[in-house]
């Protein structure tokens, strides 16, 4: 059966690290059913709100140090300057002539990370209509990290492939790499 599905399937089985790929997911569903089923079938609020919070910095640290380097070869993080204080973010992507990226394990991830914060606001609807606008700060957690996460990983994705094209440009020679290092021979010497 795994002959007949076209690389890019959604079947975790076509991944090139499945456990990755699974615990991700895992981590992601599993704060959306646990949120959802307090909201819906019990009222205490305190366990599935400590609960949630777990699996929501579980899942936040899992996707950003482990699942996305490995799925898509991405990973960011923030540093802060000691001297005057400002934070900036890192962006780091993987070279695409080291690491080939499954595009199955592309396509779970990028369709998981931004379904998720949809999925949050959706749910916030939910408590709205239902009157529960306690159930709402959990829900202003759940989209904080997990929209940090999104806008991040995009971020990265964009910078790394403006970084594979500019890199692509300058090494294919001729007309291109006396463009580029002239630009960047100006840029430094001012």
């Amino acid at each position: 059966m795994e002959g007949n599905q076209p690389q890019g399937s959604l079947s975790w089985r076509l991944s090139s690290h499945p456990i990755t790929l699974l615990c991700f997911l895992g981590f992601r569903i599993s704060s959306l059913l646990v949120y959802l089923f307090g909201l819906l079938f019990t009222k205490n609020f305190v366990l599935i709100f400590i609960i949630t919070i777990l699996l929501l910095a579980a899942d936040f640290y899992y996707l950003k140090n482990i699942a996305g380097r490995r799925l898509v070869g991405l990973r960011w993080w923030n540093e802060v300057n000691p001297e005057n204080g400002e934070s900036h973010w890192v962006f780091e992507s993987s070279d695409p002539a080291v690491k080939v990226i499954n595009a199955t394990d592309s396509r779970f991830f990028w369709i998981a990370l931004y379904s998720q914060p949809l999925l949050w606001v959706a749910l916030a609807v939910l408590a709205i209509f239902k009157f529960e606008f306690i159930w709402l700060t959990l829900v202003v957690i759940a989209l904080s990290l997990t929209f940090t996460n999104t806008l991040a990983f995009s971020r990265c994705d964009k910078f790394g492939q403006a970084s594979n094209f500019a890199g692509g440009a300058l090494s294919s020679g001729g007309i291109a790499t006396n463009v580029a290092s002239g630009l960047i021979g100006r840029f430094f010497s001012r």
